[in-house]
Formats: structure tokens, sequence, C-alpha cells
């Protein structure tokens, strides 16, 4: 089938392929520094869980090979490969990462393994590093704001496999013309994956984010060997496979001008991005009142939502990965109180009987004419019910971390700090946050610290 010259997918390959450092706009940079700070740390805690634990020394045993690419939080190196995979499947295990609602996902975790691991084993500077995952990022974000994802499918694993692939092929100086096979190709390489995995507590779901980062390295190897993709993978696999409806104008629309990057949110809880949005919903609600509300006090909770708010409806999630999709549990642990970040979302937590009895007490539906506003609004409202028939009504219209609602910088800087410093300390944890925040400087992204791997 004969194509245009300078196609969309030929215009998102060259993006990705031939954009300079200097061509990407300081904001962009700065924000791709502050997309990394918050993700290693992120990373080497879900490094820290049994399951990802014992991958990593079920993995590194069995290979005959040993690279130099950190497996970030595991005191341990690996080729590209295996380091893509495992730092991906962390990165994304606790549901702390990057994301961004107009990409549908999560981008940084796609791309940022892969990118990472290619350019350490390639002893690559820390510039190259920095321009590759931001182009590569702008490319799995448009991709997914072109797809009408269907309901079912998790983002991880799909959009990401073209991104990682693109980013692969920059810091292995393919030649620009060969990458829109390659994108065709890794877009006929992603994963049939499902949000019943959320529901389910089943963690096989955070193995997705790993395959975007192992199957983009292996879609180059695959082009490099003379393989071939469709002539047009990705429209055929997002408008008919994972998708209904896929628009190649809204994937290239104002590229390399307006910049998907920078709009996107870095989390405060380790939570569905979802569910955010009725937290959000239930500090407004508190703010009311004028006094701390005791969850004794509570005789129900009330909570109307968009539709991907509204499907995290579960009241008793089965362990703490379950409490990363499920609204009545993350509202409930917030307001029986006594713990905080990684602690509130555990499974001392889900455990809890306090914690267990106001669950049940909340109620998620979906209201359609917020549905009808997604994504430009994250509308939730809630109506708490306190005993003697007080209500508190709260109600979050953008969901804080967003553009147009920042964090407040000393929050993004408390999140850094509580999980960086237990893990490497304050001097380290510091010292990480510095190099990534002058990573451009850094002549080989092999040296950049000493402590990770």
């Amino acid at each position: 089938m004969s194509r245009p010259a300078g196609d969309y997918l030929d215009q998102l390959a060259r993006f990705v392929g031939q954009t300079p450092l200097q061509d990407i706009p300081a904001e962009v940079l700065e924000r791709t520094r502050q997309i990394l700070v918050d993700t290693l740390p992120v990373i080497a805690w879900g490094m820290r869980e049994p399951q990802p634990s014992a991958l990593v020394a079920e993995q590194l045993s069995a290979s005959s090979e040993h690279g130099p690419c950190w497996v970030i939080g595991a005191g341990r190196t690996a080729t590209p490969l295996d380091a893509a995979m495992l730092n991906g499947m962390a990165g994304a295990w606790l549901d702390y990462d990057e994301g961004n609602f107009l990409a549908n996902g999560h981008p940084g975790i796609q791309v940022i393994p892969a990118a990472l691991a290619v350019a350490q084993a390639r002893h690559l500077s820390g510039a190259e590093l920095l321009a590759t995952i931001a182009l590569s990022y702008e490319v799995v974000a448009r991709i997914g704001m072109a797809t009408q994802t269907k309901l079912i499918i998790n983002p991880h694993g799909t959009f990401g496999v073209v991104g990682s692939a693109l980013a692969v092929a920059r810091l292995r100086g393919l030649p620009a013309e060969s990458l829109r096979n390659l994108a065709s190709l890794a877009a006929s390489c992603c994963m049939a994956t499902n949000r019943h995995t959320m529901l389910n507590g089943a963690t096989v779901r955070n193995w997705y984010a790993g395959h975007s980062g192992f199957m983009g390295q292996m879609a180059v190897r695959m082009a490099q060997s003379g393989l071939t993709g469709p002539s047009d993978g990705v429209n055929t696999t997002f408008s008919l496979v994972l998708g209904d409806g896929f628009s190649p104008q809204v994937a290239v629309q104002d590229l390399g001008q307006r910049w998907l990057l920078t709009e996107g949110y870095l989390k405060l809880y380790p939570t569905a991005r979802y569910v955010h949005s009725a937290i959000d919903a239930l500090h407004d609600a508190l703010g009311q009142a004028g006094r701390p509300v005791l969850a004794d006090e509570v005789e129900r909770i009330d909570v109307q939502a968009y539709k991907l708010a509204a499907f995290l409806a579960e009241q008793r999630p089965r362990d703490w990965f379950g409490t990363r999709f499920s609204i009545p549990f993350a509202l409930a642990t917030l307001l029986v109180g006594g713990r905080s970040g990684l602690d509130a979302f555990s499974n001392e937590a889900v455990a809890d009987p306090a914690v267990q009895a106001l669950a049940s007490r909340v109620r998620v539906v979906e209201d359609e004419d917020f549905t009808r506003l997604y994504p430009q609004q994250q509308r939730v409202d809630l109506q708490l019910h306190l005993q003697g028939g007080k209500q508190l009504k709260g109600a979050c219209h953008i969901t804080s971390g967003e553009p147009g609602r920042p964090h407040a910088p000393a929050d993004l800087a408390r999140k850094y700090k509580d999980l960086a410093v237990p893990l490497w300390g304050a001097s380290r944890a510091g010292q990480l946050q510095d190099a990534l925040m002058t990573l451009e400087r850094c002549p080989d992204v092999a040296t950049l610290v000493d402590f990770l791997p």
C-alpha cells in the first residue's frame, strides 16, 4: 500500500530520530528532569517488594549475561533487556509513578527504563538521554491521546512499546528513514492488557510496563534483522485491536509546539489517578467542617464520578495492590488516620477493621454528565453524611497536580524526601536529585552516581 510522503507516522518517527536537544523548549526539559527525580525512588521502592525482588533473583541468576545497567533498588546490574523490564515493572508496582490524563496512561515509566538502560550500556551522555526521554514520552502521549482506548484495556504495555522502540533507535543511532517501519512493527508487539487485573488485585498488571521497555528493545533488534511491520501498525492496533478509533491528525497536531509532557501529573498518593479526584473532593468536604472529622462520626459517603473513577468502586480490596484501585478504601484509610503515604495503602491498613467498616459505607456511582466533561475536567462530587443528619459536601473539578492546579513544590519535595532518604540516606538522596536536575552536564550516564545499583 502506498503512503503519502511525511504521513503522521513518519512525522512521529522523525520527531524522535532527528530533533536535537537545543530544539526542545527549556520548560519541557525541566519537566523531564522533574519526572526523573520522581520516578527513580518510586522504582527503587517497588523493587523492594517481595515479588519484584524474587523476580530479580530468578531472572538474573538464570541469565548468563551480566550487563552494566542499573536494576534500581536491587543492588544489582543487568543487561539492557533485563534492566528495562525489571525497572519498568518495579516503577509501576506501587502505582506512585507519573502519568498523563490526556495520554490515557503513564508515558514516563514506559520509556525511561529502556532509555536509561541503553544509554548506560552505550556510555552515552546525560544530554542525549534527557532529549530522548522527552521526545519519546511525547510520542507515547500523542498516540494515547489519539486513541479511543477500549475501557477494558490497561494502557501499560501498549502505546509505550512504540515510544520505547523509538527511544532505543535514537540512542543506537538508527537512520531516521528506518524509524517509520520500526514504529509500525513495535505497535504490532503490544500486549492485550486488561483492567480486570486492577479490580482483581492481579499483580501481573505491573509487568505490562516492563513489557514496554523489553519489547521496545526487541522491536529494534527485529527491525535491524530485517523484520518488517504492516503498512501502518499504529493505526491498525489502536483503532481496531486495543481501541475503538484512532485519529492520525490528533497524533501530530502542533507536534513540536504543544508538548503533552508538560501537561501531566506527579502523584502524592500511591493510587490510580482517578482515585485522586475523589480524595480531593473528600479534602474539600473536610475543609468545611472547621474541625477534625472522626471516622466513627461518618454514617456513609456518597460519591458521583466520571466513568473511569466510578469503575474503581470496590469496597473490599483483598490486599495492598487492590487498594490502589478502590475509592472506598482510599477515603476510608485517610479518614481513619494514623497512616500516611505508602503506609495508608498497606496490608496492615487493609486488615484494619475500622477501615473495612468505613469502606463498606462508601458508594460510588457514575454521573454521565461528569463523564462527558472528562478529560478536560475530572469532576467528582462527594457527600459526607455524619451522625445527627449533618452533611458535608465537597467537589473536585480539576484534580490536584494537573497543570491548572499544580502541587505545591513543598509537597513534591516531601514526597521525594520520604522515599529517597530511607533508601539512600539524606546525603546520597541529595546527590541523586542534583545529578538528575543537571543531567545534561553528565558525560556518561553509567557514572551518574555510584550507589543506585
